[in-house]
């Protein structure tokens, strides 16, 4: 979980306080961390702030209040980096492209209610982007933005995960475990990949939604909540009404703002300044800042068709990176090309391999599409 505050003991047993601040700094980079540390080991403690640590206290404390001052100093300081961050809500999104700049304009204006919204597109488009920068936009910035992966739960474990569970709930809740719902209460609640839900989870949802209200797991107390729904999906959900997969009461209630994702072969003008700004990112995470394209490989990125999105383009360009000698990205270190071979149609591109050869290429290929989900990837199959 993310926390706006974290206070700590420097020595600790299993895991000291120095471990844990970097643990911290991975989860949440912006979440302030008081040090409390006995007066032989200061010296450590102003190391600690080096690597990200607001300030530390010396035991035994001379007061609550000398507590209390500091603590109230992080999280003055903690929510005015926020309200800077909330000055430039478009920073992670990049929008060249007629089809991106009008998305924008429509997340401008919904972020201002409290609509559920319903973001379409295919993987790796930045849908979660997308439900970010509306949090950041609406006047619940200050709450938690909360996200769960319909699909990455099992049915089994899906309404625990969404609405917590009591000790003794189930064999292996061993204790109270709060849910996401909570988690995001006078927030914001991602659902991406909503489409993946169990019809039994879907109705159980839809009476939240319509309520504000549920139970935990193996609980009798009703809990409410004031959360703000965001879903997404990249599959098309009309067919799944038709089909009896999903529940058309509760595509009403989601779909309340539907937003479209272009895909990037449908925004050509977004593709280089995408690579640009993911280069920078990427140059400065793996410590080789100055990274460039060469113009062939810009060439490369143009007319390569992008199944998998901007994700797609990240995990090329990361590659990339690695691989460079230099601090030119040539369109060797792109290997476009053998994406686009593998990619091909196996049929028009295997005319002599064997129909177990074709069967492994079409499986390998659906997989690349769904991003190694092997459920979607099946459907996409048909087996």
């Amino acid at each position: 979980q993310v926390f706006d505050l974290m206070i700590t003991d420097l020595m600790m047993p299993n895991m000291d306080g120095m471990e844990l601040l970097r643990e911290a700094r991975n989860i949440s980079p912006n979440m302030a961390v008081i040090l409390l540390t006995a007066h032989g080991t200061v010296e450590t403690a102003v190391a600690a702030m080096k690597i990200g640590a607001f300030d530390y206290l010396t035991k035994p404390l001379s007061s609550p209040d000398a507590l209390r001052t500091i603590a109230s100093r992080a999280l003055s300081d903690r929510k005015l980096k926020k309200n800077n961050d909330n000055n430039e809500p478009f920073a992670d999104m990049v929008a060249e492209d007629p089809k991106m700049k009008s998305v924008l304009q429509l997340i401008s204006k919904v972020a201002a209610t409290d609509a559920a919204v319903l973001l379409l597109g295919e993987s790796g488009t930045g849908k979660e982007i997308a439900a970010q920068m509306i949090h950041r936009l609406s006047s619940r910035s200050d709450a938690s933005f909360v996200a769960i992966n319909c699909a990455a739960v099992s049915d089994t474990l899906v309404e625990s995960e969404m609405f917590g569970h009591e000790k003794g709930a189930y064999t292996g809740a061993s204790e109270q475990r709060i849910g996401r719902f909570e988690q995001a209460d006078k927030g914001t609640l991602f659902l991406d990949e909503v489409g993946e839900l169990p019809l039994s989870m879907q109705a159980k949802l839809l009476r939240v939604l319509q309520e504000q209200k549920f139970e935990r797991v193996g609980g009798n107390n009703t809990i409410s909540v004031d959360v703000r729904i965001i879903a997404a999906t990249n599959r098309n959900l009309a067919i799944e009404i038709q089909n009896g997969r999903f529940r058309e009461d509760l595509f009403h209630r989601l779909s309340v703002f539907p937003v479209n994702i272009p895909p990037l072969r449908e925004r050509k003008a977004d593709i280089l300044p995408l690579a640009k700004f993911l280069l920078t990112n990427i140059s400065k995470r793996l410590s080789r800042p100055g990274l460039t394209l060469s113009k062939e490989s810009e060439n490369d990125l143009l007319n390569y068709n992008w199944p998998g999105n901007v994700r797609e383009l990240g995990n090329m360009l990361e590659r990339a990176v690695i691989l460079s000698d230099t601090n030119l990205i040539t369109n060797e270190n792109l290997s476009i090309s053998s994406s686009i071979d593998e990619k091909t149609s196996p049929v028009t591109s295997q005319q002599s391999a064997s129909l177990r050869d074709l069967e492994k290429i079409a499986i390998k290929q659906a997989l690349d599409e769904t991003d190694g989900h092997r459920k979607k990837a099946a459907d996409k199959l048909g087996i």
